[in-house]
Formats: C-alpha cells, structure tokens, sequence
C-alpha cells in the first residue's frame, strides 16, 4: 500500500482510539523506505508524544518491570518508558519500532501488552493508539518469524514506495530539488535495493534525503561530491545523481519564466525534469507573496509549451500537491487545462 494510503489509515486508527474501535497496527516493508517517519507524522500532527520502544534492545524483565517486596508480597515497578497519562499525556502513540528483530522471548512479553492494552497490573491510557513496523524476512535484516499469536494481535499492511507520494514529501520537507529531478527522471531508483547482493548503500528514500544533505556538504567541493554521493546511494546512483546535478549549468533562466518572458524549453529530457522541479519549487516560495498568483501564471503558461504535455501535467500536479487550492484560483490554470483536457491528470 502506498505511503498515502497509509498515512490515511495511521490517522483514522489514531482518532478510533475516541469510539474505542482502535486495532493495533503492524506496517511491514524493506529498510529506508519511512515506515517510522510516517508514524512519527502522525504524532506530529496531532501533537502528542510518540514512544519509541525497540524491544530487539530488552530483556524479558525489562519490559514486565522490576519486581520488589511489600510486606509478604512481591510487586513490579512499572517501566517509566511505557506511557503514562500524567507524564506523557492523555493521548499519544505507542509506537513497537523493530519489531520483527525481537528475539521470540521478548515478543512473547508484548503479547498482552498489545491485545490487552495491560501488563499485569499496568494499563496503557485509553487516549494511546498502538503502532509497529519491522522488515521482512527476506529483507536481509535481523528479523525473526513473528509468532502466530503475536501476529494475530495485529492489522498488517505492506509498505510501497511510490514516488508521487514521495515528492509531495519532499518539497514539504525542502528536499534539494535537483534531487527530487534527478528522480522524477530516474523514478526506479527510489528504491534499489537487493537483498541477494546485500549492498551497504543503496538507493532508498532515507537514503536520498541523505544525498540531499551531501549535496549541500560537498557542492563546492567537486572533488568529493560523487563519493559523497555514493556513499549515500551506493556507486552507481552516486554517479549518475552526480552527473545529472553537472549537467545543469545548461539549466534556463528560471527568473525570466517566473517574469513571463519568452524562455525556450530544454530539448534534453532530463533538463526538463529539472526545469519542472525547480519550478515547483519556486511555486512553493512564491505562496503568500503579493505576486503569487502572477508567478503561478507565468509556471503554468511554460507547463504548456512542454512538447511532452505529459512533462507539463507531472509539472502542475506536483505544484498542486505541493500548493493546494489556490493554484485553481489562477487565471491560467482554466487555459492551461483546456489544453491538456485529452491527458490524464493523475492523483
């Protein structure tokens, strides 16, 4: 299931929690892919504490507590890490990050926990959704088979790339557009990763945020920025993303297009993805600026003279993803999407 889907259901379970009809949730997919971030959004949406727990890290005991004598009876402090409504809050997330590398002894100590929302005398705070995420078996990683009664505590959801999904998030989150280009032009190198070869960097979306911030490291240093590269999406995406960012010295005047001025379009193709994402991003800047709505004018009347119109519509449909309604309130969106009303606009 792509990334927004997902985002859609963590965000429906997180507000099930009022009506009492909240189901654990388990998100399975490859290393690098952002199954953490996406619950850490949640959170940081509805603003409340997110609690990390990595059962690959405990013990047993660990996670029962420590049990100390009362009189003639033995009784267990409780974990400060598990959430409490006075420290943590009424609502939050509980979030079973690394699941599938706990060793089977430890799972088996969640098993109430997770079903029962208890352990022992301990109760999790009727405001907590319950969230996890873990590789797969043949992802390479350290994972064991999850437990059968483990897994039935649990709905399962596979995580996919996708890379609309990730754009969006990237220009939300000021990745370095000549990366988001450099995918739009190479979009099966979101994700490469090969768990026969077992490579140490691959392309993944974690690690092409990395690549974002070698670039901004080593950009003026030429001789380090394609190792660096590597060293973030492995050798072969390094020195592709390193040759694609040289050739862009040959880049138009983005200024002039944003002026309105006669520009030509790149005839090369990869100079045209760059073109469509600088210019979103340049969208993104202009928001609530008194010349917005010419700005956005002046894009959309350039996403038209593409000789792809395919190029032009990716070009508007990240700009709206990335801006919203106020891109149909433009004078020239209407013209723009007469022009194009025989290609598909895609979600």
């Amino acid at each position: 299931m792509r990334p927004l889907q997902l985002s859609s259901i963590l965000e429906k379970e997180f507000n099930s929690m009022a009506s009492g009809h909240h189901t654990p949730v388990m998100l399975w997919g490859p290393p690098g892919v952002g199954k953490s971030q996406l619950i850490t959004q949640i959170g940081e949406q509805h603003q409340v504490e997110v609690i990390d727990i990595r059962l690959s890290q405990m013990e047993p005991s660990d996670l029962r507590g420590i049990p100390f004598r009362v009189d003639d009876k033995v009784e267990w402090a409780i974990p400060s890490m598990l959430p409490d409504s006075g420290r943590h809050g009424a609502q939050g997330i509980l979030f079973l990050d690394e699941l599938t590398s706990a060793p089977p002894s430890v799972s088996a100590a969640a098993y109430q926990l997770i079903l029962d929302r208890k352990l022992g005398a301990y109760q999790i705070p009727p405001g907590w959704a319950i969230f996890a995420a873990g590789n797969r078996q043949g992802d390479r990683g350290v994972t064991y088979t999850m437990p059968a009664p483990l897994a039935n505590r649990f709905s399962h959801f596979e995580f996919e790339t996708h890379l609309d999904d990730w754009v969006a998030w990237a220009y939300a989150h000021h990745i370095d557009e000549r990366v988001i280009a450099f995918l739009r032009f190479r979009p099966e190198l979101l994700f490469d990763f090969d768990p026969a070869h077992n490579p140490v960097a691959f392309p993944s979306p974690r690690s092409w945020e990395f690549a974002h911030r070698a670039l901004q490291k080593f950009q003026p240093h030429s001789n380090l920025l394609q190792g660096a590269l590597q060293a973030c999406v492995g050798p072969a995406a390094g020195v592709e993303l390193n040759a694609f960012v040289g050739s862009l010295d040959q880049m138009p005047d983005l200024d002039a297009i944003l002026r309105g001025e006669e520009v030509p379009v790149p005839t090369e193709i990869d100079l045209q993805y760059a073109v469509a994402a600088a210019l979103v991003g340049r969208a993104i800047k202009a928001r609530e600026q008194a010349d917005e709505a010419n700005i956005l004018g002046h894009i959309l009347n350039y996403a038209g003279r593409f000789p792809q119109r395919e190029m032009g519509v990716m070009l508007v449909s990240d700009m709206h993803r990335a801006i919203g309604q106020a891109l149909f309130e433009v004078a020239e969106f209407s013209d723009w999407a007469q022009s194009i009303s025989d290609v598909m606009l895609y979600s």
